[in-house]
C-alpha cells in the first residue's frame, strides 16, 4: 500500500482512457486489481473503477509499453525516490512545486494543488491546471505572494528575467536552494517536460529535470538506505 501525497486524477483519467480494452484484463493480473471490477470496466463505462484502480492499471500499462526510466537518466516517463520540498499548500486552485536533489540530479515537479490529497476544490469552482512548462515559467517569473514564507528571503524578489533554457535551468536550481520547507522522502512517477544542466560554483555539472507527476507518495525508504541511482 502507498501513502499518497499527490495523485493527478486528470492524468490518470486521460491515460486510462487510452488503454486498449482487450489489455485491461491482462493488465489487471499484473497490477493485482480486482478482476470483478475490471470485467465490469471492460463492458461498461470505464469510470466504474476507482481512482487508485485506474492508477494501478495506468502504471502497469506504462511499465509494459514504454521505457520508464530512473530519474538520473530520464526518458519521457521516469521514476524517482528522494526528499522533495513541497510548496503550494494553502490554495487548492493554485500550483504546487516539488523539488529535490540527489547527487548531481535535481528534480523539479510542477502540478496542480487540487491534486494534493486533501486539497480538493469546491464542486462549483472550475479547476485550473498547472502541469506544464508555461506554469513553471510563470512561477519562476512571479511566485504567489503566499509562498514567500516558504522561500529564503535573500532570494525573494531577485529572480532574473531571462527566457533562454540555460537561464530557466539556473532559476530552477536557485529556486530549489531557496525553498525552506522541510523535505518529505517520496517516490514518484512523472512525465518529463524539459531537461538541461547548470554548472555549480565548484565547476561540477548539475542535471536539472523538469517534469509533471502522475503520483507522489511517501517512501518507505530513508536517505542513505541505498537503492537505485
Amino acid at each position: 500500500m502507498r501513502y499518497y501525497i499527490y495523485v493527478s486524477t486528470a492524468k490518470v483519467d486521460m491515460l486510462y482512457g487510452q488503454i486498449p480494452p482487450k489489455l485491461l484484463r491482462r493488465l489487471a493480473v499484473e497490477a493485482k486489481v480486482d478482476l470483478k471490477v475490471v470485467s465490469v470496466a471492460v463492458q461498461s463505462p470505464r469510470t466504474d473503477t476507482s481512482t487508485y484502480d485506474r492508477l494501478d492499471l495506468v502504471e502497469t500499462y506504462l511499465e509494459r509499453e514504454f521505457d520508464v526510466s530512473w530519474m538520473s537518466e530520464p526518458t519521457a516517463w521516469f521514476r524517482g525516490d528522494l526528499g522533495l520540498r513541497i510548496a503550494g499548500y494553502g490554495d487548492a486552485n493554485g500550483p504546487t512545486l516539488m523539488m529535490g536533489e540527489d547527487g548531481d540530479t535535481l528534480v523539479a515537479l510542477i502540478g496542480s494543488a487540487h491534486h494534493l490529497v486533501g486539497y480538493q476544490v469546491a464542486p462549483d469552482m472550475p479547476k485550473v491546471g498547472f502541469s506544464g512548462l508555461p506554469s513553471m515559467f510563470g512561477l519562476l517569473r512571479d511566485f504567489p505572494s503566499e509562498w514567500e514564507p516558504q522561500m529564503n528571503v535573500r532570494w525573494w524578489g531577485r529572480r532574473s528575467s531571462g527566457v533562454g533554457s540555460d537561464s530557466i535551468m539556473c532559476e530552477v536550481a536557485r529556486c530549489a536552494e531557496a525553498l525552506t520547507v522541510p523535505p518529505v522522502y517520496c517516490e514518484f512517477l512523472a512525465r518529463q517536460l524539459m531537461r538541461g544542466t547548470v554548472t555549480r560554483e565548484d565547476g561540477r555539472e548539475l542535471a536539472v529535470i523538469i517534469g509533471t507527476p502522475v503520483y507522489v507518495a511517501m517512501s518507505d525508504r530513508e536517505p542513505g538506505d541505498g537503492g537505485e541511482a
